[in-house]
Order: C-alpha cells, then sequence, then structure tokens
C-alpha cells in the first residue's frame, strides 16, 4: 500500500515550523528520522496534508554536557547516542537500552526525540527517560517549557506535548555516585518492539536497597514506573524474600493489556520475572 497524497516543506527554522503548523494544525506532521511516521503513512493510518521535515535545522541533532546535565537534540540518531562518551558515562540506562531499539538500519536513520514523541509504551526510550528522571523541552512560537518525563506520557501515544509545540531536546540529569542500572527486555525476535522490558536505576549500599525507580515498558498504556515495588525494595537487604516483595508488588503497579503477544497474565508473569533478573543485575 501506498500513503495518501500530502505536500512536503523542507523547514530551515522553527520559526518556519511554527507557521506551518498554525496553518495546518492536525492535518500537519512533523518528519524527522520517518521511521515509525512512514510505515504508518504506507498503511494510510496516518493521512496528513503536508509533512514537515525538520531535518535541516540546526541545533537539533547536537548532544551536549556541562558536566551536570546531558542534553541530548532530538535529531540525534540512535546510533549517535549509542556511540556518545558523555551518554555512557552520565546515562548509563540510555547506553543499555539502545541495543535493544530496532535494528542497525533503523537506529542509523530513527531519532531520540522521535522515539520519545511517539511515546509507544512498547519502546524502549520513553521508558528510560522515566527511570533516568528526564526533562523534555517543548518549544512552541511563544518559548520553550520544560516537561519531566513523569508528567509527559498520558496515554496510549498520547503526550504532554501541544499541537503548536514539537520536541526540540531532552535534558539528562547525570546518574549520581554509587547509583547502579540494568535495563532487561524480553522480545521474540532481536529487534521486535518488546513484549516486556524493565529499565532500573537505585543504590544498593551495604547490600540495601535504596532510591529504586523501576520502569516497565509494555505492561501498559504508557511506560510505568512501579512505585509499590520500589517501595518493596528501599531500605531493604538485597535478598530473596525482599526480592519476593517486590515482584508480589506489581500486581498494584501494572495492569498490562493483552496483544498479539499474550494476555495480561503471562505479561505479568514476565514482568516478574525480568524484576528479579534486573534486581540481580543491579547487585552484581
Amino acid at each position: 500500500m501506498k500513503p495518501a497524497p500530502f505536500a512536503y516543506v523542507r523547514a530551515e527554522s522553527l520559526d518556519q515550523v511554527f507557521d506551518l503548523l498554525d496553518e495546518h494544525g492536525d492535518d500537519a506532521r512533523i518528519l524527522a528520522g520517518g521511521q515509525s511516521l512512514m510505515a504508518t503513512l504506507n498503511m494510510r493510518l496516518s493521512a496528513p496534508e503536508i509533512l514537515i521535515d525538520i531535518n535541516h535545522i540546526d541545533g537539533l541533532s547536537d548532544i551536549t554536557s556541562d558536566g551536570e546535565t546531558l542534553r541530548i537534540g532530538a535529531l540525534a540518531r540512535h546510533t549517535q547516542v549509542l556511540e556518545s562518551a558523555d551518554i555512557a558515562k552520565m546515562a548509563p540506562l540510555i547506553s543499555q537500552a539502545m541495543p535493544h531499539v530496532a535494528h542497525q538500519a533503523i537506529r542509523n536513520r530513527g531519532t531520540f526525540g522521535g522515539s520519545i514523541a511517539f511515546a509507544d509504551p512498547a519502546a524502549e526510550l520513553p521508558a528510560v527517560s522515566r527511570a533516568i528522571g528526564a526533562r523534555m523541552i517543548l518549544q512552541g512560537r511563544d518559548g520553550t517549557r520544560s516537561v519531566d518525563a513523569n508528567d509527559f506520557y498520558l496515554g496510549l501515544f498520547e503526550t504532554a506535548m501541544q499541537p503548536s509545540e514539537i520536541l526540540v531536546a531532552v535534558e539528562v540529569p547525570g546518574i549520581a555516585d554509587g547509583e547502579r542500572t540494568a535495563f532487561l527486555e524480553l522480545a521474540r525476535r532481536s529487534g521486535d518492539y518488546a513484549i516486556v522490558g524493565i529499565g532500573v536505576q537505585g543504590r544498593i549500599d551495604g547490600g540495601t536497597f535504596s532510591d529504586m525507580r523501576l520502569v516497565f515498558l509494555g505492561a501498559g498504556d504508557r511506560p510505568i514506573l512501579a512505585s509499590a515495588a520500589a517501595d518493596a525494595l528501599n531500605g531493604n537487604p538485597h535478598n530473596d524474600e525482599t526480592v519476593a516483595a517486590a515482584q508480589a508488588a506489581l500486581d498494584a503497579d501494572l495492569d498490562p493489556m493483552a496483544d498479539l503477544n499474550g494476555p495480561p497474565e503471562m505479561k505479568m508473569h514476565l514482568a516478574r520475572v525480568l524484576t528479579k533478573r534486573a534486581l540481580t543485575a543491579l547487585a552484581a
């Protein structure tokens, strides 16, 4: 199947992007990496009047650091993110998740910001952004605002971004001394969307958990922060009893939907399995 007819504009500035968004409203789509958009166009799940190509706007693909905070431009390609020494040092959970993002051909073209903005609940980067406390930098004609990752994902493919805004960057606090990370997922084939996945960041000081953040992908209509599981871990020793308590607490955190991969009961079982594996990796 081929896409419905559409107009195409190669934007040269953000002002031009905002002019086009004002003019076309919901009939416009932003083209960045296009790895999700092109598929929906070809299947006619999307039929915009116009595509606004932002790939030639300066500064949107930069990865910078001031030593405390990373700023990852929305147009940074997945491969660029995977190869960044600053990201590996300051946000290792991102580096651990990146090899699970699709295939090399898609990582060469797909963008960090595109995955965040698309907000697929089975995608790696939205979940990781919650686990590391990222902030989304949204820009519109009237200025720029910052939205915490915890407030950004509103539902299935739904975010706090307004129709007149675009995501220009993601800011990430550098990992604190003593914090550890782990990322795991289960998929039918390498490169497929995860059936269930987990990103974890936190501390194990003297064998005791603290400051734990567990975020699941593929387990709800958005990346799910498992606060009850974290409460079961914090202040308790890393042992079988504590891990079992965290696994049991997932009943209060997760409400996975049935999909082509299987029923909710299967996803809950896999979430518990991954929780144990991730906590074991964290303590290693």
